[in-house]
């Protein structure tokens, strides 16, 4: 449902509609994913908070829609999109692939004036050390491809064995590893958006010290987090992830869930 007053748009899906003027959350999701990645986590979140969730093109929703392999186009359009929400208190966190496109998003918002309350990103290095990955994954065979995200854990082994799943599954990965890999940072000024960095224990496609990078982003405030767990960990450990987020945006009138009516976190 899209709460009243609020222009509908292809880009955002809403899974925590809380109406009116109230604090949302966007978030973006990783390579290969699309916003229904997310349903299960906003359910976490209280009534006073609204969910959003970006859709990208060419996937779910907007399966018959071309896919966007580049990201200045992806993250303009997705700036575009938001700025239905830029006179409530927002904030943003992306995932993976997310952490960047969240990021170039916000550097948009910011040059048109919008002042954002908190950037999260996960399990993603920052924009400076992109030189230092790889950038040809996304040449790969489809038989090397997807043993690649296989390894990586990324993409349930289940699925890429099952024909039909892997031709609908493969592209809109591909695609989004292309965007990733040629993905070049322009330059610019650090964001005035206060950041905070989560890294996963044991997630194999990033370390904790990369993600800590994040913080030659801004200059606003900065906070490094670890969790345990793999590379989506925010699935395995949704109460306690929703806990630290609603306790360093300090959104008041919410419920972890647990009967105590209160919040648990930070996490650590």
């Amino acid at each position: 449902m899209t709460s009243p007053g609020t222009t509908r748009s292809p880009w955002l899906r809403t899974f925590r509609d809380a109406g009116g003027a109230a604090p949302t959350l966007v978030l973006f999701p990783h390579a290969g994913g699309g916003a229904g990645f997310y349903r299960s986590l906003a359910d976490h979140f209280p009534a006073g908070v609204e969910v959003r969730v970006v859709q990208y093109p060419g996937r779910e929703t907007r399966a018959g829609e071309p896919l966007i392999d580049d990201m200045d186009t992806l993250a303009d359009q997705a700036a575009d999109a938001l700025r239905p929400l830029l006179d409530r208190r927002l904030a943003i966190l992306g995932h993976s692939m997310g952490a960047l496109v969240a990021y170039e998003v916000t550097r948009r918002l910011e040059a048109r004036g919008a002042a954002l309350e908190r950037l999260f990103v996960s399990a993603r290095h920052p924009p400076a050390a992109h030189g230092l990955t790889s950038r040809h994954r996304h040449l790969l065979d489809d038989d090397r491809f997807a043993e690649m995200l296989r390894d990586t854990g990324g993409t349930p082994s289940a699925l890429l064995d099952e024909p039909e799943m892997r031709a609908y599954l493969l592209p809109i990965v591909r695609n989004d590893y292309r965007l990733i890999e040629t993905y070049v940072p322009s330059p610019g000024p650090a964001l005035r958006t206060p950041v905070v960095s989560i890294a996963a224990e044991e997630d194999g496609t990033v370390s904790a010290a990369q993600v800590e990078g994040w913080r030659r982003t801004t200059q606003g405030t900065f906070e490094h987090l670890t969790f345990p767990g793999g590379h989506f960990y925010l699935l395995e450990r949704p109460a306690e992830l929703t806990a630290t987020v609603l306790g360093r945006l300090g959104w008041d009138g919410w419920d972890d869930g647990d009967g105590d009516g209160g919040d648990d976190g930070p996490y650590r």
